[in-house]
């Protein structure tokens, strides 16, 4: 097949207007062309209200027609999942977390024959649905089976989003397994792709089927509490059975932590090991939430489209006091929801579903915390972290209502009429900066007034910011080298966790290439 890029259409248009304009662009009858696919599909929204669709084609034509795309590039179609050639071990690999670099860690390694055996402390991921859902209606948190904790991990409660700055091989592996497994195909060609929490669930059932089918084994509500060493080897790993109360032993040479950033008793337990950690950058701030009409207005030049999606954002500035401030995890139509994983604590986060349908948008807006910002141990990033996480229950009444204060009055303006908020069990109108550190107070006061001059109504006075956000990634970062191997043999660590990755698609390639590492060691 050949790359056709940058055709134009307008926002209404039907496949068969896609199919004339690639007859005109490559001059070639419509008859003749065999077969055609999308590569991508992007917006192009610069001459607003005039909004269009940008796409790049792949396509294939009659033979003696192949003349005339000699000047395109070739395009060689790839929809296969992961595939390996069986191997044999004498162990099976125990891999820690049921995230996505878990995930796909664990799929890569049954495929391969290796039988991985996972565990995760939270529950199934429709079990977790209805802890979520308690938490949410009435305060009741589960500290094993939460946003953070349970099969998918954070990344199923959330927007979905297929971002990444990574563009190989590995990337459309990663989307094709989606894919297979339930994810609308247009993940594969749109620009700013995402899946939807309620597309999520489904499919993270169906690679823990999967991973399953091909030998492998998945225990929930089983919690990591200590592995064992032996001439500087993996020999043992234990966990505790949170259902039946009970201890186990899973003898292993190889244990993969794929562990996500909130597992902090697990954190301290790999620290007292002596496994070696990198204190590094993180980020602090809240969650902003806006009507989407508006950010729709700012971003096209109109309200509502029905052929259009609804509109996202990314907005980054550098102050004077040497901070970085930046937008994060933008939910387009979509809620703010109760992210704590520990109790008396809140943690924020962003949600959204496949239709991105919600009357609000909202995304986090945070600030970088440096090593210089947490003076301690190697864990200190985690009780910075823990700290502002606390005083926000403590300010917003000790019962997970989540401070929440207009964006007039959090600039000093006059009290100002709010707009609904989506967070759930509930809020608290009050002084946000209490539970924030000063220079984060100080540098988002600074970086609102600055992107509502990139995007109008951004920081409109009646928009809401809902705090803290604290979890964007991992204070620390493991040591490990090349071959994904940490400072003890037969220890491996992935994801967003290890302080390798940042998002859905980067964990689960991080994943892929650990499992491959251990394949190809085998």
């Amino acid at each position: 097949m050949k790359l056709i890029n940058e055709l134009k259409l307008k926002l209404d248009h039907s496949r068969q207007d896609l199919l004339n304009a690639l007859s005109k662009k490559i001059q070639i009858p419509i008859n003749k062309i065999k077969n055609f696919e999308i590569v991508k599909q992007g917006i192009d929204a610069r001459k607003k209200p005039n909004v269009v669709y940008v796409y790049n084609l792949a396509v294939d034509v009659d033979e003696k027609y192949l003349f005339k795309l000699k000047k395109y590039d070739d395009y060689f179609p790839d929809h296969k999942g992961l595939e390996y050639k069986k191997v044999k071990s004498d162990f099976r690999p125990v891999v820690v977390g049921f995230g996505p670099s878990g995930m796909f860690c664990a799929l890569a390694l049954s495929k391969a024959g290796l039988c991985p055996i996972v565990l995760e402390q939270g529950k199934d991921v429709d079990s977790r649905k209805k802890d979520v859902e308690e938490f949410w209606e009435s305060g009741v948190l589960n500290e094993h089976s939460n946003v953070q904790f349970g099969e998918g991990g954070a990344g199923t409660f959330s927007d979905g989003k297929l971002n990444t700055t990574l563009n190989n091989d590995y990337c459309k592996k990663v989307i094709n397994e989606f894919i297979l497994n339930g994810a609308n195909e247009e993940i594969f060609y749109k620009n700013k792709a995402h899946i939807g929490t309620d597309y999520l669930i489904k499919i993270v059932k169906n690679i823990r089927k999967e991973i399953i089918n091909n030998g492998g084994k998945i225990i929930f509500n089983s919690k990591m509490t200590n592995f064992d060493i032996k001439n500087a080897q993996i020999t043992n790993v234990q966990y505790f059975d949170l259902l039946s109360n009970t201890y186990h032993n899973l003898k292993t040479n190889c244990l993969i932590l794929a562990i996500g950033h909130s597992a902090y008793d697990t954190f301290k337990l790999i620290n007292n090991k002596g496994v070696k950690l990198h204190k590094k950058p993180f980020a602090i701030g809240v969650r902003i939430e806006q009507p989407q009409k508006i950010i729709n207005f700012a971003q096209y030049g109109v309200c509502k489209n029905l052929y259009l999606p609804s509109a996202d954002y990314k907005l980054v500035c550098h102050l004077k006091n040497g901070r970085s401030v930046f937008t994060f995890c933008m939910c387009p139509g979509g809620k703010v929801v109760a992210s704590s994983s520990e109790k008396n604590t809140i943690v924020t986060n962003g949600m959204s579903n496949f239709a991105r349908d919600e009357k609000n948008a909202n995304s986090a807006i945070l600030v970088n915390v440096t090593p210089d910002d947490f003076k301690g141990d190697v864990l200190s990033g985690f009780e910075l972290q823990r700290k502002y996480e606390r005083l926000a229950f403590e300010i917003a009444g000790g019962n997970y209502n989540a401070p929440c204060q207009t964006v007039g009055e959090f600039l000093g303006k006059n009290v100002s009429l709010p707009i609904e908020c989506s967070y759930k069990p509930n809020i608290t109108m009050c002084d946000i900066s209490k539970c924030l550190p000063d220079f984060v107070t100080e540098s988002l006061k600074e970086a609102l007034v600055i992107f509502d001059k990139k995007l109008k109504g951004f920081a409109n006075d009646n928009n809401l910011l809902i705090a803290p956000e604290t979890r964007s990634s991992c204070p620390v970062q493991f040591d490990r080298n090349e071959n994904y191997t940490c400072t003890i043999n037969g220890l491996f660590a992935i994801g967003e966790g290890a302080g390798y990755a940042g998002g859905i698609v980067s964990s689960a390639v991080d994943g892929i290439k650990c499992a491959e590492k251990i394949i190809f060691k085998i």
